[in-house]
């Protein structure tokens, strides 16, 4: 199968990447090359003869149309958004523009090249989202996929309009579609902005580790490399219409990952005094949902999927990821916003 990978050098994208080719697929990294891509993540898969590379942004539909005329694939994995929760609080456009516009350009595009290649039924568009488009959850229940959407901060909302486009796409006008919607993950070539890079480089410099408020929030931890081998069983076994909520059966307060990360480095990288004593509790961001977990049971039954790796074996590889990879994540501490508050506005 050729797969055209929009995102394919962000962080689940490169997984997905790097799995697919793995696996015998063709694929064609489509990506814009925005602040938080990175090559070095699929460097590995560049070598194989299987592999393309096209550099295109989503808010360009010429530059889509050419990517489908010349490629030609059997299907998209649509990765490629705007993520981080902080980022849309301070500059909420890019959002607007990438995961809704863009979107709607793909579904465009992938239309109109369906349509003229005579709609083959083996065709299809996997459109990939997050559980954050429910909104938060008390101490009790899971999101299904009958869960009434309910998002509650600009990524969220933008990633809640790119699934109805979607879903308004395959049942207008017939685009066969299928949708996954996963909890948080983690795991190797992790931007470093997120939870739990930030807590792995800031215990290794000795800075303060910042926690949001108490440190009580729920989420359901996926790693990544399992993420990415759903994902492709969703694409090829997933039924045409329908989506599948991906967990990875790992809930977790955010303050106890940090306390977990920092126990694993004591032991990997000792020093003086415990990493937990850098725990700094920080005002929490504006709109922070509380609790997020998954019920997998639909990819689980239909598709005979689980994840494969928990969450102490996950933090485990991913910090002795980190600790082998220090020219990666060094190459990304300068770019824009890396290591610095963002997400406060009031």
């Amino acid at each position: 199968m050729k797969i055209l990978v929009t995102g394919g050098a962000g962080f689940i994208g490169s997984a997905v990447v790097r799995q697919a080719i793995a696996a015998g697929h063709q694929v064609v990294n489509l990506d814009a090359l925005t602040y938080a891509a990175c090559l070095d993540n699929v460097a590995e898969a560049a070598t194989s003869d299987r592999y393309a590379f096209v550099q295109a942004d989503l808010r360009d539909r010429p530059a889509l149309d050419a990517a489908l005329a010349e490629h030609r694939p059997d299907a998209i994995m649509h990765l490629a958004a705007e993520s981080h929760v902080d980022r849309s609080i301070d500059g909420p456009g890019a959002f607007i523009e990438t995961n809704i516009t863009g979107t709607y350009n793909l579904l465009e595009a992938a239309r109109a090249y369906w349509t003229a290649a005579g709609r083959p039924e083996s065709f299809r568009l996997h459109h990939i989202s997050t559980d954050e488009v429910f909104g938060s959850l008390g101490p009790e229940g899971q999101f299904t996929e009958d869960t009434a959407y309910d998002p509650r901060s600009p990524y969220s909302a933008s990633k809640a309009a790119s699934d109805h486009l979607v879903r308004a796409w395959h049942e207008t006008y017939g685009l066969p579609v299928v949708l996954t919607n996963c909890s948080n993950n983690y795991g190797p070539y992790h931007f470093p902005e997120k939870l739990i890079p930030v807590v792995i480089l800031k215990a290794l410099a000795g800075d303060p580790i910042p926690v949001y408020g108490a440190g009580e929030n729920v989420r359901d931890w996926l790693y990544v490399e399992d993420h990415a081998d759903a994902l492709l069983t969703v694409l090829q076994r997933g039924a045409l219409g329908r989506s599948y909520n991906i967990g990875g059966e790992n809930e977790a307060r955010n303050i106890d990952i940090v306390r977990t990360i920092c126990a694993i480095l004591d032991r990997m990288r000792p020093k003086d005094t415990p990493h937990a004593d850098q725990i700094t509790f920080v005002t929490d961001r504006p709109g922070h949902d509380m609790r997020y977990a998954i019920d997998p049971g639909r990819i689980r039954e239909e598709l005979g999927w689980r994840p494969s790796v928990t969450l102490e074996q996950g933090l485990e590889k991913t910090v002795t990821w980190y600790l082998e990879n220090e020219p990666w994540w060094r190459a990304l501490q300068d770019r824009q916003g890396v290591g610095t508050r963002l997400g406060q506005a009031s």
